[in-house]
């Protein structure tokens, strides 16, 4: 078995093709358009990259590809956490443990060279796929959600990672029955009214502006979240360019007090369901699947909420999320609200209490190096 870092086109058409060769027969995996992977790789289609140092690594076995990861240090959060922590993500592996040791050591490595002193991951090369399936291995990924095999997770505790923060995933199913009670929408009238919050949606039209809102109460509210740290502009862009096309805007929403934007929610339609036996080519079929299958979906994430910290503790958060069970709930649609931290009551206690339910766990791994 051998190690090389990813130098040429080639190469990285490898390192992009693994993955559809490892779950090729697995039912659960849902393949990733090559399209948008391919942009994920490189600097002129991902904005994050422009501020990271990185390397991709390729493992073979002969002339066999066996395993890939990826290594790097964004120097935004360094800046922003005043710590040196680095990150491996982007990883696959056969199930052999020497050659997952080989694929991490060399992460490792590349991270001590760079002054880090703590390695972090999986992390992925973008904002929202984080850790390892520790719970949940037979419910295929929704939208930007990661997936892995059970034994990607004894191979990163093999090579002496531990557990660093659970990320937990909860669904309502309206299709199956579930309901919020209606005492809570009068609730979240007072609510509303008390602190003069109006709810709107986003603005199609005005995507790139309204996105710059909800990056900026992002990055203002993330000092209450671990493992998050600022995104640019530039990155926000992107992410709404990209995802113009799928955008529901009633599952989209801007809080604003006295015309002040204060919030916002995101929700998305999980278009995976369309994906599926596709093999990642968007042509010629899955053209078709996106433009006439768009709008019967009834599977959302419900990927995204910021508050101000000013208005933390108020409800806003409730009321948003009342707002987008207003507009699902006709649907019969199912919604899982991704990545809630472990140890995140503000978020536990209302989904809780609202009756959604715990489906899965992402960990994300850790260790000193």
């Amino acid at each position: 078995m051998q190690i090389t870092q990813v130098q040429s086109k080639q190469d990285l058409q490898e390192f992009i093709e693994l993955p559809y060769r490892l779950y090729k027969d697995d039912p659960y995996w849902i393949p990733p358009l090559r399209g948008e992977q391919k942009k994920l790789f490189t600097p002129k289609g991902n904005p994050l990259l422009e501020h990271c140092d990185y390397a991709l690594y390729l493992l073979r076995d002969g002339k066999r590809v066996i395993g890939r990861i990826a290594a790097f240090i964004d120097h935004i959060a360094v800046d922003f956490w005043k710590e040196p922590v680095g990150f491996f993500g982007s990883y696959e592996c056969i199930d052999n443990d020497e050659a997952a040791a080989l694929l991490l050591s060399t992460a490792r490595q590349f991270l001590q060279n760079h002054g880090m002193k703590e390695m972090r991951g999986p992390i992925n090369f973008t904002a929202t796929e984080w850790g390892l399936v520790v719970e949940g291995f037979n419910l295929s990924p929704m939208l930007m959600s990661p997936y892995n095999p059970p034994h990607y997770n004894r191979q990163v505790i093999n090579f002496g990672m531990r557990k660093a923060k659970d990320l937990l995933v909860f669904y309502g199913d309206a299709g199956a029955g579930y309901t919020m009670p209606e005492r809570f929408g009068r609730l979240f009238d007072r609510i509303a009214e008390r602190y003069h919050v109006t709810i709107r949606t986003v603005d199609l039209k005005h995507l790139e502006r309204d996105t710059g809102i909800m990056v900026d109460i992002m990055n203002k509210s993330i000092a209450y979240n671990w493992g998050a740290y600022p995104v640019t502009k530039e990155e926000g862009v992107r992410l709404a360019h990209d995802l113009k096309q799928i955008v529901d805007p009633s599952v989209v929403l801007i809080a604003e007090a006295d015309g002040k934007p204060i919030g916002f929610f995101i929700g998305l339609p999980d278009i995976n369901v369309l994906l599926k036996g596709l093999n990642g080519h968007l042509f010629p079929i899955g053209i078709f699947r996106l433009l006439f299958g768009l709008k019967k979906i009834r599977r959302y994430r419900l990927w995204a909420l910021g508050l101000l910290p000013e208005y933390h503790g108020k409800g806003i958060d409730s009321l948003l999320f009342w707002r987008v069970y207003q507009s699902l709930a006709p649907r019969k649609a199912y919604a899982e609200m991704n990545y809630v931290l472990e140890d995140n009551f503000k978020m536990l206690n209302p989904l809780q209490k609202a009756g959604f339910k715990h489906i899965k766990t992402y960990r994300v791994y850790t260790m000193e190096i």
